[in-house]
């Protein structure tokens, strides 16, 4: 089927993190987009629930980042987490993470304007979708994806109403599938899987039960439990993880999969929720009782023509290391700007290629980096277990509390084991340090990029192409603290200079480019506490070229001070960076 007409700009397969920040992103830089779920409503369950900094700032940019506060777990009670023997047994050990410990509260607080959220699934979802849709989406829910057939304008999908079924074919100019892991879209175009699937399983029950006076004292989200009774498996620790604090829960433990699906007995779960909170006579009401399995497999190509995936349809890990959702919503976040910017005429089509470019390799990055989290615990398992023994887990516990040579040396290997986890827990690096390569970004005449610091562990501010804008605090006209991120985010490309670059506005104003502002940082906009001077890396007159989803396209890192010098310079960057 081909025609002119198109129902709407993008049809987006899937209402989850990555279909509904798509849409709002979208709708808020005026593109018209239809979503379509085959279910009856959003998430159901908790799923993922650790939202990182980089994940908030692009909830900032879409301006829900204070309607998200207000319904999560906040970024002080995330805390410690905690390895017990039960969750009212014995502490054998805490760990700080997501940035809250006192070594590492400052590198969080310097390297973003927002916080880390504990914000599960089921809640975050309804807000992105809302929002979307006040902004102008619109979406259909029992709406099933049948195939689609796309041409060098757009793309004809074929939908089941699964309430009256019945098909119908929708045009759009450009198709998403956001349809998650066993993703038909995906499928359809054929994209390149590497990887495999289901190789290790856990059992997880949602539950409501009031366990405040084991943790308000100790506010955590996760309890990681040392027993006997959840020792299988890469982990080999039981999981009771609060949802809401502190009276819904999920406690999770591995299973031999070689042995087929455990059936799954409320009266048995019961007992082994228990066993995990160590209140023999526990009441609990069992919500959600479900089984998944461990992948591990990426993309290697997100797009065919037209039709482009992201999320969970594209990368399939473990929720070790938090970093599932918070992909899924950066997917989504670069490739909405770009689709915008083809279909208002402000960039040329081959700027979609670099969707693909650009989230393959941090899709494979954060697969590998989640599998390797539950590899890492198995140093713990040496810490906590004595092989060989009659009971290796009550064994290891003993060796542990032991004041003698064996003893001293397992506390030292638990040390050892916790420093380990830091890669997993307060891994700010891995989540913000993403660097893009790719024909939207012209680095050509910057040297090799030299980390100083561990990549993983610690977040390197740059303002080199290909890296995130970096945080600084200015003062806006009336007086108010607003971060650098704030001030680039809307639709649009902005261009960075200072009180001296007076040229860079003059060239700006020559070129006819709607999709470009400046920003002239010491004029309206101050900097006395000189945070953007220590951060910027280029001369006052020099210029940065950030992208709408707050990344450094091009910098100039000399000082100019002629506007036709710098129109020639901004010029060729706008070419080289697939701007019209």
């Amino acid at each position: 089927m081909q025609t002119d007409h198109f129902d709407t700009d993008v049809l987006i397969i899937g209402t989850g993190p990555t279909g509904a920040t798509a849409a709002l992103a979208l709708a808020t830089y005026g593109i018209d987009v239809h979503m379509v779920s085959r279910t009856n409503w959003l998430a159901d369950t908790p799923r993922a629930h650790i939202t990182n900094q980089r994940t908030m700032e692009v909830f900032r940019a879409l301006d829900i980042e204070e309607e998200l506060y207000r319904h999560a777990t906040p970024w002080d009670q995330m805390g410690d987490s905690l390895f017990t023997t039960s969750l009212a047994g014995e502490e054998l050990a805490r760990l700080r993470c997501w940035g809250t410990g006192d070594e590492r509260k400052g590198d969080y607080l310097s390297g973003s304007p927002c916080e880390l959220l504990d914000i599960p699934q089921p809640i975050v979802e309804p807000v992105i979708f809302k929002n979307a849709l006040e902004r102008g989406a619109r979406a259909a829910f029992n709406t099933e994806y049948v195939s689609h057939i796309q041409d060098d304008e757009g793309v004809s999908v074929t939908l089941r109403d699964l309430i009256q079924n019945r098909e119908y074919v929708l045009r759009a100019r450009y198709l998403i599938g956001a349809d998650g892991a066993r993703s038909r879209v995906a499928q359809d175009i054929d994209l390149p899987i590497e990887g495999h699937h289901g190789r290790a399983g856990t059992v997880y029950v949602n539950f409501r039960a009031d366990l405040s006076k084991y943790v308000e004292h100790r506010p955590s989200i996760l309890h990681w439990i040392v027993s006997p009774h959840a020792s299988f498996g890469e982990i080999g620790l039981g999981l009771l993880r609060a949802v809401k604090p502190w009276n819904e829960w999920i406690a999770g433990w591995g299973f031999d999969i070689s042995k087929g699906d455990p059936e799954l007995i409320d009266a048995e779960l019961t007992e082994r929720v228990r066993l995990l909170t160590g209140v023999p006579d526990l009441e609990i009401e069992i919500i959600t009782k479900s089984i998944w399995y461990v992948n591990q497999a990426y993309a290697t190509e997100y797009s065919r023509g037209r039709v482009f995936c992201g999320g969970d349809a594209v990368h399939r890990h473990p929720p070790s290391s938090g970093l599932g959702l918070n992909t899924c919503v950066q997917d989504a976040f670069n490739l909405a700007w770009k689709i915008a910017a083809v279909i208002k005429g402000d960039a040329r089509a081959d700027l979609l290629e670099t969707y693909t470019q650009e989230r393959a390799p941090v899709g494979k990055q954060i697969v590998l980096r989640a599998n390797q989290s539950r590899l890492d615990y198995g140093a713990l398992h040496k810490a906590f277990r004595v092989e060989g023994a009659e009971n290796p887990v009550v064994a290891g516990i003993e060796r542990l509390k032991s004041p003698t040579p064996e003893g001293e040396a397992a506390r030292e290997a638990l040390n050892q084991a916790l420093e380990l986890k830091n890669t997993e827990f307060n891994a700010q690096g891995v989540e913000m340090n993403q660097r893009y390569h790719s024909l939207a970004i012209d680095g050509s005449e910057e040297a090799e990029e030299v980390w100083d610091k561990d990549r993983q562990l610690y977040l390197k501010a740059t303002t080199r192409p290909g890296a995130k804008l970096p945080h600084a605090w200015l003062i806006d006209a009336k007086g108010m603290k607003v971060s650098t991120l704030d001030l680039v985010k809307g639709y649009g490309f902005t261009l960075m200079t200072g009180l001296s670059g007076n040229a860079w506005g003059t060239a700006l104003k020559s070129i006819d480019k709607p999709c470009l502002r400046l920003l002239q940082v010491g004029n309206v906009i101050k900097d006395p506490y000189c945070e953007w001077q220590r951060r910027r890396e280029i001369p006052e007159s020099g210029a940065l070229l950030v992208r709408p989803d707050g990344y450094v396209a091009w910098r100039c890192m000399e000082a100019v001070q002629d506007a036709t010098e710098a129109k020639h310079r901004l010029e060729l960057a706008l070419d080289s960076i697939l701007l019209q």
